[in-house]
C-alpha cells in the first residue's frame, strides 16, 4: 500500500478526519515517526549575508516556498518545512517524504513580513509549519481558507479573490486565476485557489502557485521574475504544467527570469525527480540564462 492509498482513503473518510480535528487538525505535535530519518541535506545552503541589501532576490528553500525579497519585505510563500506532508494520522501523517530538507530550516529564517498560502492542499498548506512561524506576521491567501490557518492564532489573515487587490506595507498583492482546484479533502470542494502577482516600485514578482497550462498571464505586463511549477504532470497534466508548458507561460508574459519549483521535493506523480528540470532546460534552449535557480538551495537577487 502506497501513501497515495492511505491519504485517498483518510481524507474520503468521515470519522478519520473528526479524529484529525479533535487532535488539533493536524498541528505537528503528535507526529513523532515524522522525526525518524531525516531527510538528507540540500544540495545547496544559501546565504543571508547580503539579504536585506537585495532590491528583489529569491532564495528557493524547497517544493513551492521561496523566500523572496521585494520593496523591503521578507515575503515567504507556501511554507512547507515537515519532513512529510498529508493528513495527520495519530502519530505519522499520510503522505510524502521530503527528498531533502529544506535549504533554511525555520530558525534560520530572517523576520519573515508576509506569508502566502496559494490554496489548501497539504504541499501548499502545512499547518504543522505554520503552526510554528510567528503569528504577527500577516497572511494572505485564497478564498475560503482561512478557516485552516486562523486556529493556529495568526492575527491577521487576509483572504482574496481572482482580480481583487491589496497593500501591505510598500508590496502590493493581487490575487490572479489559475488552472488548478482547491479542495484539502473529498469534502471541502468549496476552497479557492490562486496564483498571487507582487509589486513594489518597478519591481514585480509573479508566484503562479499551481497551474495548468492556461492563457490566464498573457495581460499582466512583463515582470521580473516569474515563479512557476514545473512538476507533478504525470498523470497530472490537467492540473500542473510540464516544463515546456511552464516555459511559454513565463515567456508569454513576458518574464525576464523563471525561478522553476514544485519539483525535486517530494515525489507526488510518476515522472522521474531530474526529469522537469532537464525537459525545462531542453526547452529554454539558448536562453537557459533565464532560469535562474536549478537546485534547492539556489538563490538569485539583483
Amino acid at each position: 500500500m502506497t501513501w497515495r492509498n492511505v491519504s485517498d482513503w483518510a481524507k474520503g473518510t468521515p470519522l478519520t478526519l473528526r479524529i484529525a480535528d479533535f487532535l488539533g487538525r493536524g498541528r505537528g505535535g503528535l507526529r513523532f515517526i515524522d522525526r525518524v530519518h531525516r531527510p538528507p541535506a540540500p544540495p545547496h545552503k544559501p546565504s543571508l549575508a547580503k539579504w536585506r541589501r537585495c532590491e528583489l532576490a529569491a532564495i528557493w528553500i524547497g517544493h513551492a516556498t521561496v523566500l523572496l525579497r521585494i520593496g523591503g519585505m521578507s515575503v515567504l510563500t507556501d511554507p512547507v518545512f515537515s519532513n512529510r506532508i498529508g493528513l495527520g494520522l495519530g502519530l505519522m501523517t499520510g503522505g510524502p517524504r521530503r527528498f531533502f530538507a529544506p535549504a533554511l530550516s525555520l530558525r534560520e529564517l530572517p523576520r519573515i513580513d508576509l506569508i502566502i498560502v496559494s490554496h489548501a492542499h497539504f504541499d501548499h498548506l502545512d499547518r504543522p509549519t505554520l503552526n510554528r512561524l510567528d503569528k504577527r506576521t500577516p497572511v494572505i491567501t485564497s478564498e475560503h481558507n482561512s478557516d485552516l490557518i486562523a486556529d493556529l492564532g495568526f492575527a491577521h489573515i487576509s483572504e482574496m479573490r481572482w482580480g481583487e487587490s491589496l497593500r501591505i506595507g510598500r508590496v502590493k498583492l493581487t490575487a490572479r486565476k489559475v488552472k488548478h482546484w482547491g479542495a484539502r479533502t473529498f469534502y471541502d470542494q468549496h476552497r479557492g485557489f490562486a496564483g498571487f502577482l507582487i509589486e513594489s516600485g518597478k519591481r514585480r514578482v509573479l508566484f503562479a502557485a499551481d497551474t495548468a497550462y492556461c492563457d490566464y498571464f498573457r495581460d499582466i505586463g512583463s515582470i521580473d521574475l516569474a515563479i512557476f511549477g514545473i512538476g507533478a504532470y504525470d498523470p497530472y497534466v490537467a492540473a500542473h504544467a510540464t516544463p515546456e508548458q511552464a516555459w511559454k507561460m513565463a515567456s508569454e508574459i513576458p518574464a525576464e527570469r523563471l525561478l522553476p519549483v514544485h519539483h525535486s521535493t517530494f515525489r507526488l506523480s510518476h515522472e522521474a525527480m531530474a526529469e522537469p528540470m532537464h525537459r525545462l532546460l531542453a526547452a529554454a534552449g539558448d536562453e537557459t540564462h533565464r532560469v535562474v535557480v536549478r537546485e534547492i538551495g539556489g538563490q538569485w537577487g539583483i
